[in-house]
Formats: structure tokens, sequence, C-alpha cells
């Protein structure tokens, strides 16, 4: 890798790494703070709201930090692929491809970014490199995809407890008669 090139992966590493540290953050003190979170992840039918939202400020937090140092780089990458995985088909896959709609645009291109961090590496200017504990090409791709993918289908299938669209149609019926609001009304995001 030229010096030009870890200069260029390095910037791609601490932008991203910043950008899941400040959406950590975010889950945790921003707008709601964390009992808002945790109803935001209800509304998507998560159980365990709380928990969920302690989570996501643990592993967007932690792997960004991770991205930034250059350390443990392709399950930092997994770690992003796999937030990315969760919130594209719950939160954004219905309102279509468009961030400008609220679509899966911006979680599509973190999760690619993330990947293809994973394939690269985290360059010379890293803790993994300085370590000599770099896994980079198809194994540190296949590292964070792989990850991912177990990780997300792991939480989907533990926690991710949808309604059923009667149960919906019932929660808003309820809601209306009373004008209390229902569980998917609270958007942390």
């Amino acid at each position: 890798m030229t010096n030009a090139e870890a200069v260029a992966v390095l910037a791609v590493r601490v932008v991203l790494g910043v950008i899941m540290i400040a959406h950590g953050l975010n889950h945790w003190r921003g707008g709601g703070k964390i009992e808002g979170t945790a109803r935001w992840f209800g509304g998507l039918g998560l159980r365990y709201g709380t928990l969920q939202a302690w989570m996501s400020v643990v592993t967007e937090v932690g792997a960004g930090a991770l991205l930034v140092l250059g350390l443990f780089t392709p399950l930092a990458c997994a770690a992003v692929v796999s937030v990315m995985l969760v919130a594209g088909l719950l939160a954004h896959r219905p309102n279509g491809f468009f961030v400008f709609k609220d679509g899966y645009e911006y979680v599509l291109m973190l999760a690619a970014v993330s990947l293809a961090l994973g394939v690269l590496g985290p360059g010379k200017i890293s803790v993994d490199h300085a370590a000599d504990i770099e896994v980079t090409g198809w194994a540190g791709g296949g590292i964070a995809l792989g990850v991912a993918v177990v990780a997300t289908a792991g939480l989907l299938a533990t926690f991710w407890r949808p309604e059923r669209p009667a149960e919906r149609a019932a929660t808003t019926e309820d809601a209306s008669v009373t004008g209390a609001a229902g569980p998917g009304t609270a958007d942390v995001g």
C-alpha cells in the first residue's frame, strides 16, 4: 500500500468511525435520550427496547472507536454492516431507496464502505498494522460480511416480533379513540 493509499484508507476509516460514534452518542444522549431510542426500537418490532437501545449505543460507539484506531478492523466493519442491515431492513426499506424519503440509500452506503474497508484493511496507519494483526483481502471481507450476517440474523431471530396487520389496526384504532400515540410513533433515529 502506497503512502497516498494509506492516507486515503485512514481518512475513510476515521470519517466512518466518527459517524458511528456520533450516531451511537445520539441514541444515548440526543433527542429522546435512551428512553426515546428504546421506544423507537420497540416501534420497529424489536422486543426489549431498552436493551436494544443500549446495544446500539455500545456497538456504534465501540465500532467507531475501533475504526478510528484501526484495531480489529474486520470486526469493527462487521459491527457497522450489522447495524446498517438492521436499520436498512427494519427502519428504511419500507420507504424505498432515496435518503430524502427516509429510504435505505444512506445505510447501504455506510455498509458498502464498511465492507470495502474490511477487504482493504486498515492501512499502514493503524494499530492492526503496528501490531502485525492485519486481516485484509477476501479474509477481511469475509469476516466483515460473515460476522455481520450471522449477528443480524441472530438479533432478528431473537428479538424481532413485528405487529401483525390486525394488531396494528387495533392499536391505531385504540389510539384514535383515546388520543394516545401508538408504539411506532416515537422516532429518534
